[in-house]
């Protein structure tokens, strides 16, 4: 079992459970207001640089789970497609391509903006994500998009899943009462913004 599971971290697919997907066979497209789009396999990916972050990931239904998170930096990968200076937002697309979601270029070129494979050196299960999802702890856990496909550099900016069915498109944590996975699901209080501690 690996560790996110042992810590029993919710695990929820609003567009359905992908199923087995095949780590190996993956494959994530860049594309849009760049002047070197790419489509990268597994082993590709693995090739570039990587790094590992602390950070936590927190859902908008209250719960935070804090780990060594280890991807591509967002920054990397826009690097390496050469993002145009016209690009003002990112879209990922999920397994499926039923979920989508967006975050602002600023956001995506943050320190700890990922495209994340491993947590705490474990490769991400399909439950949590893998083979590789975003990893967004800056914003509400909806923009961290699981099992992801395509990233669109954009100029614009398109409401997701989430977004279309509520949820704020600006994703700001807010202030309130949060589990804490890491802690047995304790309830405690988080302050707005990014989840570095509680309070």
């Amino acid at each position: 079992m690996n560790k996110l599971a042992a810590m029993n971290t919710p695990i929820f697919w609003a567009e359905g459970h992908p199923g087995a997907l095949n780590r190996d066979n993956w494959k994530l497209e860049i594309k849009g207001l760049c002047d070197n789009p790419v489509t990268l396999n597994w082993n590709q990916l693995m090739e570039l640089s990587s790094t590992t972050v602390n950070a936590r990931l927190t859902s908008v239904t209250r719960w935070s789970v804090y780990g060594a998170w280890t991807g591509i930096a967002l920054s990397t990968l826009m690097n390496l497609v050469k993002m145009q200076a016209s690009c003002k937002f990112l879209r990922f697309w999920s397994v499926g391509e039923i979920y989508d979601t967006s975050i602002p270029v600023d956001i995506a070129l943050k320190e700890r903006s990922l495209a994340a494979w491993a947590f705490d050196d474990e490769f991400l299960s399909e439950d949590y994500g893998g083979p590789i999802r975003a990893l967004i702890p800056y914003l509400w856990g909806y923009k961290s998009a699981k099992s992801i496909v395509r990233i669109e550099l954009m100029g614009y900016y398109v409401p997701g899943f989430w977004e279309l069915r509520g949820y704020t498109d600006s994703a700001e944590i807010e202030a309130g009462l949060c589990r804490d996975i890491n802690d047995g699901g304790a309830l405690k209080n988080i302050p707005g913004g990014e989840v570095v501690d509680f309070i």
